[in-house]
């Protein structure tokens, strides 16, 4: 090949990248622009949406939120910021009643009662600060000590090594155990005290679980309003005492708040409105229902560097089907400017035998479905956790089972994982 087929072979494959990276748009952006969703709408929307799941976690689990000043001051300000958006704003009789509505609940000082009964029923009962700080200053008060004495042990050759290893699991495991046993206590706190503080205080988590009902009345009044698909809408909640709503999952919880995966229900005797075909040709999978997935694969102990995967173990982890689900309804996504094979060298769609000839490099990967075929994979996209963490999601045909497997993977086996999907990712 000549130095300008050369040239003019990387100038194609650059605009084929090009061009892939220009259709590559979060799924916000496809709804937005699919539904004629503009972009103070969608805003609106999800400030309202913020709110309810606030007022919902909130009140089914005040003592969450015990001695978190932080995290409450927060909350109220948002509350302060929504309201002065619609007094600043043209907005709708709906939210101008809404606003109302909130300033004579009175839902700021509510919010700070709530918190000030529960947090002196926790100090009545010993948990005098947060159990998450508090299982940070005895992990340290109980590590370091430890540690410390190995490194000395170790400097000045006190012991036979042999010696060390149990100090060692002591170390780790010393910090495990009271984490286990507060963590424990707490639980217990929790579920006993539950039902007297709601019955104490019904009056005032009443009053936000009236806002929570009145936020989705409204994004649900002007979602049909404009005659848009509120099917496609999915949220989580944490407790079904609302109405207007649809289920379509669950996960139940001990020691912490129930989630429920919602949409909004259509009005009885509504037909629902049709699914732009822009998003059904991006996701073909929307006209076969709302059922969350379960099949989904983790590339786990995964080597690879720079995007490319060399290797890695397929491990099911359908018991975590609902906090996957849920951390992917937490991502923005863009499809990959590679495919399976640039992504992983090695990948095989079909069954090749393996001889003991063969080195670890000529060793094929491949994921498979829960029958045992091969998955064929036939779209890459990178999922944006929260702006602080990628991932890849490879999504593989229906299989001639009948079942669909999705596989999530680490893109660089260096990146750092967030502690809350280190169950997914690590474990």
């Amino acid at each position: 090949m000549n130095e300008t087929q050369t040239e003019n072979s990387e100038a194609e494959k650059k605009d084929r990248h090009e061009s892939v990276k220009r259709q590559a748009k979060s799924q916000t952006q496809l709804l937005q622009e699919a539904i004629g969703l503009g972009r103070d709408d969608t805003k609106d929307i999800e400030q309202k949406l913020y709110l309810a799941r606030f007022f919902d976690y909130f009140t089914e689990d005040t003592f969450d939120f015990c001695y978190k000043e932080r995290s409450i001051g927060t909350y109220k300000n948002d509350i302060g910021y929504f309201l002065e958006d619609i007094e600043a704003d043209e907005r709708s009789e709906e939210d101008k009643l809404l606003k109302k509505s909130f300033e004579n609940k009175k839902v700021v000082e509510v919010i700070s009662q709530l918190k000030d009964k529960a947090e002196e029923l926790a100090t009545s009962e010993g948990f005098e600060k947060a159990v998450d700080k508090r299982l940070k200053v005895i992990t340290l008060a109980v590590s370091l000590p430890i540690f410390g004495v190995l490194i000395i042990i170790m400097l000045l050759n006190l012991l036979p090594l042999w010696y060390i290893f149990p100090i060692l699991c002591v170390g780790c495991m010393a910090p495990q155990l009271i984490r286990g046993n507060i963590m424990r206590k707490w639980y217990n706190f929790k579920e006993a005290h539950k039902t007297q503080f709601f019955t104490d205080n019904r009056d005032d988590i009443m009053v936000l679980k009236a806002c929570t009902q009145e936020l989705i009345d409204n994004m649900r009044t002007k979602l049909l309003d404009m005659e848009v698909p509120i099917q496609l809408i999915k949220f989580v909640l944490h407790s079904r005492d609302y109405e207007n709503l649809e289920l379509v999952g669950e996960k139940r919880s001990r020691g912490g708040a129930n989630q429920y995966f919602f949409s909004f229900a259509y009005p009885e005797g509504m037909e629902p409105f049709p699914m732009p075909e822009v998003l059904l040709q991006q996701n073909p999978d929307l006209m076969k229902g709302d059922k969350p997935e379960k099949n989904f694969i983790i590339l786990t102990e995964m080597k690879g560097k720079n995007g490319v995967i060399s290797n890695f173990i397929p491990a099911l982890k359908a018991e975590l089907s609902d906090k996957i689900n849920g951390t992917l309804n937490e991502c923005e996504f863009s499809l990959s400017p590679k495919n399976i094979k640039e992504i992983i060298p090695k990948y095989s769609e079909t069954k090749i035998e393996i001889s003991e000839e063969m080195t670890e490099d000529e060793i094929p990967l491949a994921i498979y479905c829960t029958c045992g075929e091969i998955a064929k994979v036939v779209r890459t996209q990178i999922c944006n956790y929260k702006s602080q963490f990628k991932f890849y999601l490879f999504e593989a045909e229906e299989c001639q089972c009948g079942e669909k497997v999705f596989a999530l993977s680490l893109m660089d086996e260096s990146d750092p994982v967030p502690e809350e999907l280190r169950e997914i990712f690590l474990i």
